[in-house]
């Protein structure tokens, strides 16, 4: 998933009601964390006992992440071949999807019938890239799969390495155990999804999409919620926000850093960009921001709940709008556009004045809402003739959200009750772009859940420094991911 961050409605129930109208030996067990899920007593899970499978998929997720599959250039391909060996050792046929040099897709079927059903599969989806690292401002190699004190170590362990073993994991079981399926199940390991280029699912589903066509998804981009050490609530992710990078850029005339001038383009873009870090576009509830603020006030502590029961009122409306806001940034991207400032560049010596300088700004938009309308107010903000916006080319596309009311929304609910005693399900908008979007697209009813309970601290390390996942909440995802997958292939 594209993406770093945290998830944490609305006056009583009558009030509600007027506001929304290449293989190693796999790691050794470690102790299990401070922060890791506690053992909790839950229902018999249709996928039998996980714990061996659960140790299996370590080896696989360490073995994945000391394969480096950075974007770019991505690499996939070396990670595909992996896979394969173990699809293919388990009596599976994986198929290779090309789309670029060292770029391939990975995709195996579990068939139901002879003749498969698009509308009724399921398609369990994970990405082998990963985004860059600093190795320098990493405590250990971060392709090294570390384990240390409970945690793996290493860049991709949460995004989105962790998903694609767990999902091969709940594959797998489904095979092995030979249940008697209603419906197809689908593996698919996608490439460039941190980019979204020339090998992403965009291309992916142009050139193959009779491949792993399919009416339902479960993928990233959810989250399981630890508070604690009780899994609060879990977040399933049924919409995202829509990724726009803009460039904005400076020009001025160019000359010896001497004889300084007042229209210097790196005076100006500094200037320009110190007023959109500021900007704070207006707040806009989608349907899935409000049943998930609906269902959240009642997991909160008073002071929370009270905020967040205001949050569309006339007289403390914007008051609660800012406190929740400034209490999470998650929250705060959920419920408005948000622009980040992300890159600077500009000149070519220290003593020259340059003619031009740029920045990159990093938008998320709600669905629905559009980038012209943004840069208008941009433009405003910054008012200065020296400055232009130019929207960049890959964009991410407005999809329409998955359905709250479809079967497989209500397996996963079920399951999680199950599986983390009583947790309730939220529907939830992820500030981060997933794979996702472009299957809703095409009429897949894909939810995101990545099923790893996981504290707001290791979940802020995604695309950041340190990235690690708690082994035993990866072993819990494991049994939490084949419930689901096992009991909607039984499904009718």
């Amino acid at each position: 998933m594209n993406w770093n961050r945290r998830l944490h409605s609305l006056v009583p129930a009558v009030a509600l009601l007027a506001w929304f109208s290449p293989l190693v030996e796999p790691p050794v067990a470690a102790q299990v964390p401070s922060t890791a899920m506690p053992t909790v007593e839950n229902t018999r899970s249709p996928a039998g006992d996980t714990t061996a499978l659960a140790k299996e998929a370590e080896g696989w997720l360490a073995d994945l992440i000391r394969i480096d599959t950075s974007n770019p250039p991505g690499n996939e391909q070396a990670a595909a071949k992996y896979i394969a060996a173990i699809l293919t050792k388990e009596g599976f046929t994986p198929e290779f999807l090309d789309l670029a040099p060292g770029r391939s897709a990975l995709v195996a079927r579990l068939r139901s019938a002879a003749m498969p059903d698009p509308s009724r599969a399921l398609l369990l989806v994970a990405h082998m890239d990963v985004v860059g690292v600093d190795k320098s401002k990493w405590t250990v190699d971060p392709f090294s799969a570390t384990i240390k004190d409970g945690y793996m170590y290493g860049r991709g362990s949460v995004d989105d390495k962790g998903m694609l073993a767990a999902n091969l994991a709940a594959f797998i079981s489904l095979k092995r155990s030979n249940a008697r399926i209603n419906r197809d199940i689908i593996f698919l390991a996608t490439a460039d999804e941190e980019q979204g280029g020339e090998a992403s699912i965009r291309m992916l589903i142009a050139k193959y999409w009779d491949k792993f066509a399919a009416g339902f998804a479960i993928n990233e981009g959810g989250r399981v919620v630890l508070n604690n050490g009780k899994v609060q609530y879990v977040a399933v992710q049924a919409s995202e926000k829509v990724p726009v990078d803009v460039a904005v850029i400076a020009r001025g005339p160019s000359g010896h850093a001497s004889v300084p001038t007042k229209d210097n383009a790196v005076v100006h873009l500094a200037a320009a960009v110190a007023k959109i870090g500021g900007y704070t576009a207006p707040v806009r509830f989608t349907t899935i921001v409000r049943r998930y603020f609906e269902q959240l006030a009642p997991l909160e502590d008073d002071e929370l709940a009270k905020w967040i029961r205001s949050l569309d009122t006339p007289d403390r409306g914007e008051h609660a709008q800012r406190f929740l806001s400034d209490a999470n940034p998650l929250w705060n991207s959920m419920l408005r556009d948000t622009i980040a400032p992300t890159m600077l560049a500009a000149g070519v010596r220290a003593n020259v004045i340059p003619s031009e300088a740029r920045a990159m700004i990093n938008v998320r938009l709600l669905p629905g809402d559009t980038i012209d309308v943004l840069i208008s107010e941009l433009s405003k903000l910054v008012n200065d003739p020296a400055i232009r916006f130019e929207v960049q080319p890959d964009a991410g596309l407005a999809a329409p959200p998955s359905s709250l009311e479809s079967d497989f929304y209500a397996t996963i609910t079920k399951a999680a009750s199950q599986e983390f005693s009583g947790a309730p399900v939220l529907p939830f908008l992820s500030a981060g772009a997933t794979d996702s979007a472009q299957l809703r697209l095409h009429n897949v009813q894909a939810y995101g859940v990545s099923p790893f309970p996981m504290t707001d601290e290791d979940s802020r390390r995604m695309h950041a420094d340190d990235e690690r996942l708690p082994l035993a909440s990866f072993d819990k995802g494991v049994d939490f991911l084949a419930r689901i997958v096992t009991e909607f292939a039984a499904a009718r």
